[in-house]
């Protein structure tokens, strides 16, 4: 079995690491795009000009299914990656967990970045799957680049700041943008208020995982012998995690893993 995960950079590395423990003998394909990151300042036919390039360097390797595990991607690039790709490859999108959120009742938070936050994809989820809910958009500026470069102290500045827009009420936080997964528990903490019930967060990782899974008529199988290997593509050439993944549990599991390439996950 072969899985392709694909994003502009280490957004992917929660849903790497969710199919990792789901299937540890599965191939994983990491397709990301160092020269055109980020892309969510890019126009939205920019988007889908880059998340295509990616998905192709990705679809040459054979993958039994793709992740695109990007919520700008996913909002922007779904249809046109479906159409050049589908049926020889399943594509899977990535969608905020609102309807998980919104189904254990409110208030509810949604940390995304702010084009995401304003825009009609995010109100128009918000209104299928949380109408009569109690939802904030919290827009966070920075958050995914400071993530992204591993950078402490712009991503501490960055967490504070969202908190400071999010309601002390809230209860159950969807965190909106793949990356915010891989700081889940400093937005945990920044936003745990004392004597409360503890904070929920709701992540696509796992989801998305096992959908991935379910679309190619697999089982996850936890307990499976731990033989898959790692591919790297930066923008459709063969190298390895870049360093600033391995600031993340996420991206120290996937380095564990083989290597499909000579020069993969070295330095």
């Amino acid at each position: 079995m072969k899985i392709a995960l694909m994003d502009s950079g280490t957004g992917l590395l929660a849903a790497a690491a969710a199919m990792r423990r789901l299937r540890p003998d599965a191939d994983l394909v990491l397709s990301t795009d160092p020269d055109g990151m980020p892309w969510g300042p890019r126009t939205p036919d920019d988007v889908v000009e880059h998340a295509l390039a990616v998905a192709r360097a990705a679809a040459a390797h054979g993958p039994d299914a793709l992740i695109v595990a990007c919520n700008t991607a996913s909002v922007h690039a779904l249809p046109a990656l479906r159409a050049e790709l589908e049926p020889a490859v399943p594509v899977i999108g990535t969608v905020p967990a609102i309807k998980p959120a919104a189904a254990g009742g409110g208030p509810v938070a949604i940390w995304a970045t702010p084009a995401t936050t304003g825009s009609p994809y995010q109100r128009d989820l918000v209104e299928r799957f949380a109408h009569g809910v109690d939802v904030t958009g919290v827009p966070c500026p920075g958050l995914a680049d400071a993530v992204e470069q591993a950078d402490e102290a712009a991503i501490d500045a960055a967490v504070a700041a969202a908190a400071q827009r999010t309601p002390e009420e809230v209860r159950s936080v969807v965190l909106g943008c793949t990356h915010y997964e891989l700081v889940a528990e400093r937005i945990r903490a920044a936003l745990q208020q004392p004597g409360a019930p503890a904070l929920v967060l709701h992540g696509s990782a796992e989801a998305v995982a096992a959908q991935a899974l379910r679309r190619i008529g697999a089982e996850p199988a936890p307990a499976a012998a731990p033989t898959g290997r790692v591919t790297v593509l930066l923008s459709g050439r063969p190298g390895a995690l870049p360093a600033e993944a391995l600031a993340y549990a996420e991206g120290r599991m996937l380095a564990g893993s083989p290597a499909d390439t000579a020069d993969a996950l070295t330095r």
